[in-house]
C-alpha cells in the first residue's frame, strides 16, 4: 500500500505590478519620521563628516576647547597642568642629578641648586610650588645655580601663559549664554488664522526670567528643497519669512509673551498653500530669537522649529496676560494652548480673489453706469438711423419704377 509523502511546497508570492510596488513604497515613505533641520530644543540636526582639513580646529584651539563637552574640557584642564608640573619637575630633577646634588644630600658644605631637593618627588613638589607661586619656604633655589635661575624664569612665564589660557577657557565656558536660552520659550505649535482681515501665520515667544533680553529681535526662515528653472536641485533651501523687518515689528520688547505674526501675501511662500495642501508640504519653519543678556551683556540666541504637523490651521493662541491689583500677571500654564476659530480653508491667493470678486459690484460708480446707458442710447440711435436709410432707399426705388 502506497503512502503519500508530503513534499515541501514553497508558495511563491505573486509579483505585484510596478504601480502597486511604487504605491507601497510611497506609503512606507509617508509613514517615516519627519527629519528636522533644527530640533525643538534649538540644536541643529546636522553632522559634519569627511572633514579633511582638521588642522583648522587646532589653529583655533581656544574655540575648540570651549566647544568641547564639560567632561573633556575638565580632563584637558587637569592634564595640561599635570603635564607642565611633571615636565618642569623632571627638569629640576635632572639639574640636581647632573650637578651631583643628589649625591651630597645632608652635606652642609655642599651648595645645591635647590635646598632640600632629595629626589623626583621633591622636585615635582618644587615645580608645583614654583608654577602656582605657593612658596612654602622649605625648598628654595640658591644663587649658586645659574641654570636653575633660567629655568625658574622660563617656568614662571610659561606657567602664567598656561594659567591665562586655561582659566580664560574655563571662564568663557562657564559664562556662555547657552543656558540663558533655556529660559526663552517658543510655543509648541504655530497657527494660521485671520487677523485684521488677512490670513496670518503666528507663533508665540516668551521669557521666563525677570532680567530682560536687551535689543531682542526675531527672525524666521522657511527650510524647503526646491528645483530651479534650469533643473538644479537645491536641498534645504532657506527663504526669509517676513515677520516685520520692514516695519520694525521684529524688534521686540520681550517683557511678556508676544505673538509673532507673518502676513501671508503675494511675497509670502505660503501664498498658494491651502488647509488641504498644508499637510502634504515637506517644509520646516525655523525661528531665531536673539539679543543681549542684561546681566552680562553677552549675545544670546534661542532657536526652535515647526514642521507641517505642528502648524494648526484655524486656531488662535489663548490669552495669558491678565490685569491684577496693580500689576500684570502672565499665566504660563496656557502659554502653548490654542482654540479653534472661523478661518477660510482656502489659500490666501484664492481668498484674495474671492474678496476682489465680492467687492467688484460695489466698486461700480454712478458715472460708469451712466456711461453704459449712454453707449446703449448711441447704439439704438445708430440702429434707428440705419433703418431710416433703408426705408428711404426703398421709397426712391418705388418712385423710379413708377416713372418708367
Amino acid at each position: 500500500m502506497e503512502q503519500d509523502v508530503e513534499s515541501p511546497i514553497s508558495i511563491q508570492q505573486p509579483r505585484l505590478p510596478k504601480q502597486a510596488r511604487e504605491d507601497k513604497v510611497k506609503q512606507k515613505c509617508s509613514k517615516r519620521k519627519i527629519q528636522r533641520y533644527v530640533r525643538k530644543d534649538g540644536k541643529c540636526n546636522v553632522h559634519h563628516g569627511n572633514v579633511r582639513e582638521t588642522y583648522r580646529y587646532l589653529s583655533d584651539i581656544f574655540t575648540t576647547l570651549v566647544d568641547l563637552k564639560w567632561r573633556f574640557n575638565l580632563l584637558i584642564f587637569v592634564m595640561v597642568y599635570t603635564a607642565t608640573w611633571l615636565f618642569f619637575g623632571m627638569i629640576w630633577w635632572l639639574i640636581a642629578y647632573i650637578r651631583g646634588d643628589l649625591d651630597h644630600i645632608g652635606d652642609k658644605t655642599w651648595s645645591p641648586c635647590v635646598d632640600n631637593l632629595n629626589g623626583f618627588v621633591s622636585a615635582f613638589l618644587f615645580s608645583i610650588e614654583t608654577e602656582t607661586t605657593i612658596g612654602y619656604g622649605y625648598r628654595v633655589i640658591t644663587d649658586k645655580c645659574p641654570e636653575g635661575i633660567i629655568l625658574l624664569l622660563v617656568q614662571s612665564v610659561l606657567g602664567s601663559i598656561v594659567n591665562a589660557f586655561m582659566v580664560g577657557c574655563m571662564f568663557v565656558k562657564i559664562s556662555q549664554p547657552k543656558k540663558r536660552a533655556e529660559t526663552l520659550v517658543f510655543s509648541t505649535n504655530a497657527v494660521i488664522s485671520m487677523r485684521d482681515g488677512k490670513l496670518c501665520l503666528m507663533f508665540r515667544v516668551g521669557d521666563l526670567r525677570n532680567s530682560h533680553i536687551v535689543e531682542a529681535s526675531i527672525r524666521a526662515k522657511l527650510i524647503k528643497s526646491k528645483q530651479t528653472k534650469e533643473g538644479e536641485f537645491i536641498p534645504l533651501n532657506q527663504t526669509d519669512i517676513n515677520v516685520g523687518y520692514d516695519t520694525g515689528d521684529d524688534r521686540l520688547f520681550l517683557v511678556s509673551p508676544l505673538i509673532i505674526s507673518h502676513e501671508i501675501n503675494q511675497h509670502s511662500p505660503f501664498w498658494e498653500i491651502s488647509k488641504v495642501q498644508l499637510p502634504k508640504e515637506d517644509l520646516e519653519i525655523v525661528v531665531i530669537l536673539e539679543g543681549m543678556v542684561e546681566a552680562t551683556g553677552m549675545t544670546c540666541q534661542a532657536r526652535s522649529s515647526y514642521v507641517t504637523s505642528e502648524i494648526l490651521w484655524g486656531h488662535r493662541f489663548t490669552p495669558v496676560l491678565t490685569l491684577e491689583d496693580g500689576f500684570y500677571e502672565v499665566d504660563y500654564n496656557s502659554f502653548h494652548d490654542t482654540y479653534e476659530t472661523n478661518t477660510p480653508s482656502c489659500s490666501a491667493k484664492d481668498l484674495a480673489e474671492k474678496l476682489n470678486r465680492a467687492e467688484m459690484p460695489l466698486s461700480w460708480s454712478v458715472s460708469s453706469k451712466l456711461n453704459q446707458q449712454a453707449e446703449l442710447a448711441i447704439e439704438s440711435q445708430d440702429k434707428n438711423h440705419e433703418d431710416q436709410t433703408e426705408r428711404n432707399g426703398d421709397v426712391a426705388n418705388i418712385e423710379n419704377e413708377s416713372k418708367v
